[in-house]
């Protein structure tokens, strides 16, 4: 399990004109490796929805992708005020988004759902207070 490549992205809070080029980077980079295009859909999407509810929920954050042999993760940590029920957060809908986010098209509850929905594994480690700490994996073969 020898790491390959790590990329590192500092995601800037509350801005939405920069919100996604660290997935979009990400995906060039999975391209260059020669990753097969579903595994790069997939991480595509997870970090993404993560990078999103960073901007809108945490004020920014640090993103990191590791990709290995055998798969790619990708870690993201805030110090926003943390999801107070992560089991509630995790159902599709839920959001706490407030109107004007909504308004911006973002807050449909669906950020945490898909982010679970296209990796193979998802722990979020979350502090009232504190920040969000959340790691997925997509295996790659």
């Amino acid at each position: 399990m020898s790491e390959i490549l790590n990329f590192h992205f500092d995601v800037d809070g509350d801005d939405f004109t920069s919100a996604g080029k660290a997935s979009v980077q990400v995906k060039k980079n999975l391209r260059q490796l020669g990753l097969p295009p579903e595994i790069i859909r997939r991480v595509s999407i997870a970090m993404y929805e993560g990078e999103i509810n960073m901007v809108i929920h945490a004020g920014g954050g640090k993103a990191d992708v590791n990709v290995t042999e055998e798969y790619v993760e990708i870690l993201l940590c805030d110090n926003g005020p943390g999801i107070k029920d992560v089991e509630q957060a995790m159902q599709e809908g839920f959001s706490t988004a407030t109107d004007n986010i909504r308004s911006l098209g973002f807050g449909a509850g669906m950020g945490l759902p898909n982010m679970k929905r296209y990796s193979d594994y998802m722990d979020i480690k979350s502090k009232v207070g504190e920040g969000t700490d959340i790691t997925m994996r997509v295996n790659i073969n």
